[in-house]
């Protein structure tokens, strides 16, 4: 397998603009990341996937599914339950100049293998001077899902978006799963690719443009999915569908929400978030993660730095609650936002209704 990078393709980093037909059709978003490396392995034989029961199970969400019996077991590798030793595999690989996709099973077991993400991964290419590229995507589910406890429930977007050297990508929808998992394995840095568990089998409606194998979203780049102009609601992830109902139901008492799809965490796209909130002078974060040093307290951040002249009401942020996941049913949905929570906050900052105190 190692003998194949001396093959060279030369492929845009995102799609270049096309006249597409503007027919649409449906798509899970485990369609859309199968499909993507798919297309990517069949383009670049430097591309390989490698993970616990990437193989002969297709993948623990089926993710992989067929990948294994259209390329060989040389490029869809089954390994030990053993992060710590294929992730290391996977970053020496990337040294050498292939492409590996390294699937977590959950991220949670990615802890296993932090000190090659971090200091192989992140730091090589700064400490070697631009001699050394690790283009490596870790991939797999991240957060929260459904009754797994507090070990397979943890979000590490603002874990991994406070480290300089990756990039961090959550994708929401199918347009995002297939343009971003293009790029993140085109990018030459190594990326690390959050998926939600809950999301593989929600479909979305994907346009003839997404589905032609040149298809690719820009890293850093957030996408408006409805605009407004009384309040900017920032989120990522299953989050984004959350922010997208409460923003039905504020239309409905006369709240007009814009809701920015961050796409992105690192580099995150701070011009996008900062306009928005000069237009509407309103912001409300969503996220899924604990609020310390989260990803919310980062734009917030953002906001007042740049554009705090603009705010006509107290930023609100809206985030897991600090403690550890629970088990219960019951207590696991008060741990994690709902949409009845950003509704509650939007109308906050739009000053109407009763402050959080009255409330609780």
């Amino acid at each position: 397998m190692l003998g194949v990078i001396r093959h060279k393709t030369v492929r845009p980093t995102f799609s270049a603009f096309r006249h597409f037909s503007s027919s649409t059709k449906q798509m899970t978003v485990r369609d859309a990341l199968n499909s993507a490396l798919d297309e990517e392995m069949s383009a670049d034989p430097k591309v390989f996937l490698m993970g616990e029961e990437v193989g002969e199970y297709q993948g623990a969400y089926k993710i992989s599914k067929g990948l294994l019996e259209k390329y060989g077991p040389e490029r869809v590798l089954d390994t030990p339950i053993t992060e710590a030793g294929f992730t290391g595999i996977g970053v020496g690989a990337a040294y050498y100049g292939l492409k590996p996709v390294v699937e977590f099973m959950t991220f949670n077991f990615s802890m296993q293998a932090i000190d090659h993400i971090i200091n192989s991964a992140a730091k090589s290419n700064y400490m070697s001077a631009g001699q050394i590229s690790v283009p490596i995507v870790f991939r797999g589910p991240n957060g929260a899902a459904a009754g797994v406890g507090a070990q397979h429930s943890h979000c590490y977007a603002s874990w991994y978006g406070s480290c300089p050297g990756l990039k961090v990508l959550a994708p929401y929808s199918s347009e995002d799963a297939r343009g971003l998992l293009k790029a993140a394995i085109r990018d030459p840095d190594p990326v690390i690719f959050l998926e939600n568990e809950l999301l593989y089998g929600e479909s979305f409606p994907v346009s003839a443009e997404v589905l032609d194998s040149s298809f690719c979203l820009p890293i850093g780049k957030a996408k408006i999915e409805r605009e407004g102009k009384d309040v900017t609601i920032t989120a990522f992830s299953k989050m984004v569908g959350y922010a997208l109902k409460a923003a039905e139901i504020l239309a409905k008492e006369g709240i007009s929400a814009e809701v920015i799809n961050l796409r992105s965490i690192r580099p995150l796209d701070r011009s996008t978030i900062n306009a928005s909130v000069r237009k509407t002078n309103r912001l409300v974060t969503v996220e899924e993660g604990f609020p310390q040093h989260g990803v919310g307290a980062e734009i917030c951040t953002s906001v007042i730095e740049e554009s705090f002249g603009y705010l006509d009401a107290p930023v609100e942020r809206i985030a897991g609650a600090d403690v550890p996941m629970p088990y219960a049913a019951n207590l696991e949905r008060l741990a994690v936002p709902q949409i009845e929570d950003i509704v509650r906050a939007a109308k906050r900052a739009c000053h109407r209704s009763v402050p959080m105190a009255a409330t609780a």
